[in-house]
Formats: C-alpha cells, sequence, structure tokens
C-alpha cells in the first residue's frame, strides 16, 4: 500500500489534472460576453453563461483549496486529514464542472441548431460526464472503503524533499488557473466589447489585471530562487519561503477573479447591485474555504493538543 506521501502527492497531481481542464473552460467562460456573437445569443443563454462561470469557480475554489489547507493547517507536514480534505474537495469540484461544461454546449449547439438541439447536446455531454466521473466511484467505493486499513490520526514527520516536492505540485495547481485569467484580460482590452464598457468597469478590468500579473509573479518566484539561490538544493529556509509565497499569493487572487467577475455580470445583466453582490459572495467563498476553514481547523487541532 502506498504510504501516505506518496498517497498526498498523487492527490495534489490529480487536482493538476482537473484545474487544467478548468483553466480552459475558465478562460472561455470571460471572454464569451466580450465576443460580438455573445450580444446574438438568446436572454437565456446569456444568463446561463453567467451561472456557468459562478460554478466554475466554485470548481476552482475547490480545486485549488486543499494547497492552503495543507500549508495553514499542517505547515506542509502530511497527515491523513490532508488527504481525505483533498479528496473530498476533488469530489464536490466535479459536479460544478459538469453542469458548466452541460451549459456550455448547450449555448453553443443551440444558436446553430435551436434550443431544443442545445438542450440535448447540453443534458448528454453532462450526462457522460457524471457517469464516467462519479459512476465507478458509487459503484466501488463502498467495495474498497471495506478492505481499506485504518490510519493513524496523527501528523507524520514528512521529509524535506517530499516538502519542497509538495509545495512545487501545489503551486502548479493555482498558477494554470492565474494563468488562463492574465491571458483573458490582457487580450479583452484589445477587443472591441472592451471598449463598450462603462469607464467604472474599465478600471475594476485594469486593477484586477495588476492583481494577477502580482500573482503570476508570486507563484513563479519559488522555481527563479530555486534554482538562482539553492542551485537547486532542497533547505528548510526554501520551503518556507516557497510556502508563504503560496499563501500570499492566494490573497489578491480571488480579488482579481471577483473584479472581472463583476465586470461580466454587469455587462451581460447592466445592473451594478446584482453584480457586486455576485462578485462579494463568490469572493467570501473563496476566502472562507481558503483562509477562514484552515484556521478554524489549525485551532481546532491546536485546541485538542493543549487539553491531551
Amino acid at each position: 500500500m502506498a504510504n501516505l506521501s506518496h498517497k498526498i502527492k498523487m492527490a495534489m497531481d490529480e487536482s493538476r489534472m482537473l484545474i487544467l481542464g478548468a483553466s480552459v473552460f475558465l478562460g472561455f467562460q470571460y471572454r464569451a460576453p466580450f465576443e460580438s456573437g455573445f450580444d446574438s445569443l438568446p436572454p437565456t443563454s446569456q444568463y446561463l453563461k453567467i451561472a456557468g462561470l459562478v460554478l466554475l469557480l466554485v470548481s476552482i475554489t475547490l480545486i485549488m483549496s486543499p494547497g492552503a489547507y495543507h500549508r495553514i493547517v499542517r505547515q506542509g507536514n502530511d497527515s491523513p486529514d490532508v488527504h481525505d480534505f483533498t479528496t473530498s474537495v476533488m469530489d464536490f469540484a466535479l459536479l460544478p464542472f459538469l453542469i458548466t461544461l452541460g451549459i456550455d454546449f448547450y449555448g453553443v449547439v443551440g444558436k446553430f441548431v435551436g434550443s431544443t438541439g442545445g438542450v440535448l447536446a447540453g443534458t448528454l455531454i453532462a450526462t457522460t460526464a457524471l457517469l464516467f466521473w462519479y459512476g465507478p466511484g458509487l459503484l466501488w467505493r463502498e467495495k474498497r472503503a471495506r478492505k481499506k486499513t485504518k490510519q493513524s490520526a496523527g501528523i507524520e514527520k514528512t521529509p524535506l524533499k517530499d516538502k519542497v516536492e509538495q509545495v512545487l505540485i501545489e503551486a502548479r495547481v493555482v498558477l494554470p488557473g492565474v494563468q488562463a485569467l492574465l491571458g483573458f484580460q490582457l487580450i479583452t482590452m484589445l477587443m472591441d466589447g472592451f471598449d463598450k464598457l462603462p469607464q467604472s468597469s474599465k478600471y475594476v478590468h485594469l486593477i484586477s489585471l495588476i492583481l494577477m500579473g502580482l500573482c503570476v509573479i508570486l507563484l513563479m518566484t519559488p522555481a527563479a530562487y530555486h534554482r538562482m539561490v539553492e542551485r537547486g538544493e532542497d533547505t528548510e529556509s526554501f520551503h518556507r519561503l516557497a510556502s508563504s509565497l503560496l499563501l500570499v499569493a492566494m490573497i489578491p487572487l480571488p480579488l482579481g477573479i471577483c473584479g472581472d467577475l463583476f465586470v461580466v455580470v454587469r455587462k451581460v445583466t447592466d445592473s451594478i447591485p446584482l453584480s457586486i453582490a455576485i462578485a462579494l459572495l463568490t469572493l467570501a467563498f473563496f476566502y472562507a474555504l481558503w483562509f477562514a476553514f484552515p484556521g478554524y481547523r489549525k485551532a481546532q487541532i491546536s485546541g485538542r493538543r493543549l487539553s491531551s
């Protein structure tokens, strides 16, 4: 049976696979309202695109959350709760992802063959994803759970080599989503749809662009530092630096994401209050899952240690 460190590394690698797929859709979801063909879509399709964007952001929030949990709660050490948390959020993250996939197929196919064909295409792709992603788990999870050996609830002293490898993987989980959004933000400023935005939305987009650029710089710094300063050697100081930079980058990241979410929702709905409400609720979800919950778990674990 694989040891705990290997299992956590594999879970993070699988998170990278999910975020790569989600990042492609993230760029498409943000860019679509600025394309000339978007205005020709029925209002229902336009509002569904907004719903799909919000659902996709929920999925991405879940996919990226294990890195923050691992850094804040366990300081990069391995523990069964880190693996359990990563596995649980991956289970939930696939559901909003497949719904967004169905919405996208509905909108694109329906534009050419009509709403009935779009509904059929969206339902087919979402149902297929549901069967392939959740079907095997529902059929075999209980059987495997019976064979699963009981794990120790304690924290493991993780070798430095594994801790460094894991923090770099966690940074690579976050980076693709940031890069996809940064690419959208840059190209959007050259599109005709951007020129038609209210001046205030343009400034919000510009601030979001700066925040995403800062995130990219922070997330790429560990690789540069590891090569130039440490010459590729694994050190405790590098692990602390990489962990800190990862967490710091995850502070402005939701602000940049939700800033452009406000811009997109406002463009589609022409409602500032609704746009602010959706952006703030999404922002709260990001910070709650990335920082509030891990902080609560850390305090809870520390309290148990003091009482024992």
